[in-house]
């Protein structure tokens, strides 16, 4: 297990440096400009002076190789201005953002907090109502609860989340009046009032993205449980005696985890990334609303670093899932 770990993280270093370079190159050479927002009627000298300050001007792959580096150390100011800015206190460089002028990481550090609240709340929700519904299903495979199983599964998976999300404001924020319709992000939770209230504001942006999540999980473990209850080993369990508790919570979940597992680690880098649509149909101040914002301004510095560090999350949590599996499943080695 060791030296499949130590050799898939020596091959993530080559594969995100790939990976970076055809971002960088994808979000660089896309239609738009920072200057595009300005109005035509500003000089061309100003225009260029404000290229220049931003540093677009440069080579691509000068900047590329500008941009990369942030990711591992930082530079006294005095070694490169322009671009990147001026850094803050102590001498130290950051990627600006070209909408905001201020570091990109900084954005990201203060939407991270909302993102986290809101997205992981909601997947955590849907895991923790999949795994159930899934076991049950294929336990009782074709009984009432499967059908209403499969109904919940699939109504999750045709209703897009920007027609669920307005369909919940409609019913339970206008109509009934239960939550709020707009998430306030200046909410600080202090008191029992202030929990209470951000529990209510959470309420239908969680419902919205766990309705989706508890879909896609349900059904992959539903069908995982299907194929290992009529394996030799369940058969062979039941002949010894077992009880069927033990046989179904002991032998057959566990086999039955190791794809499922995949589903779930694939799935938390989308929490990192921000649900953009829900995030903006809520007024969630989060990732996905910083991407979209980013993208309209044609802020590439805040593009480019947020699919990155996206990037950068799946290869990681695929390694994770990987290493689950020998944790799940003892005839998995990988020496």
């Amino acid at each position: 297990m060791l030296t499949f770990t130590l050799r898939r993280l020596l091959l993530a270093i080559p594969t995100l440096l790939v990976i970076s370079l055809v971002i960088f190159l994808l979000v660089d050479l896309a239609p738009g400009s920072p200057m595009s927002q300005i109005p035509l009627t500003v000089p061309p000298d100003v225009r260029r002076r404000m290229m220049e300050a931003l540093g677009a001007d440069q080579p691509v792959f000068f900047r590329y190789f500008l941009w990369l580096r942030q990711f591992f150390w930082v530079e006294p100011a005095y070694l490169i201005d322009g671009w990147f800015g001026t850094s803050l206190a102590g001498g130290e460089q950051r990627i600006l953002s070209w909408q905001s002028r201020s570091p990109v990481f900084a954005i990201i550090g203060q939407r991270i907090p909302q993102t986290l609240t809101v997205i992981g709340t909601a997947y955590i929700v849907g895991i923790l109502i999949a795994l159930p519904i899934g076991i049950y299903s294929a336990y009782r495979q074709y009984s009432w609860f499967d059908q209403a199983g499969t109904l919940f599964a699939m109504i999750g998976f045709s209703v897009p989340t920007f027609f669920s999300g307005t369909l919940f404001i409609i019913v339970f924020a206008v109509w009934l009046g239960w939550f709020p319709t707009k998430y306030d992000t200046n909410l600080n939770v202090t008191d029992w009032d202030s929990l209470l209230r951000q529990v209510r504001q959470m309420a239908l942006p969680v419902m919205t993205l766990g309705l989706a999540n508890a879909a896609a999980i349900s059904r992959f473990m539903r069908s995982s449980m299907l194929d290992n209850m009529g394996q030799d080993y369940v058969r062979t369990a039941r002949a010894k005696g077992m009880p069927e508790r033990t046989v179904i919570l002991r032998h057959v979940l566990r086999n039955s985890l190791i794809p499922v597992v995949t589903v779930i680690a694939l799935g938390i880098p989308a929490i990192f990334g921000g649900a953009i649509v829900t995030e903006n149909l809520f007024g969630v101040n989060g990732i996905g609303a910083a991407l979209i914002g980013a993208i309209q301004a044609s802020d590439l510095p805040m593009v480019q670093t947020l699919a990155f560090i996206f990037a950068v999350l799946i290869v990681l949590f695929n390694l994770i899932a990987d290493i689950l599996y020998g944790l799940l499943d003892p005839r998995i080695r990988y020496d």
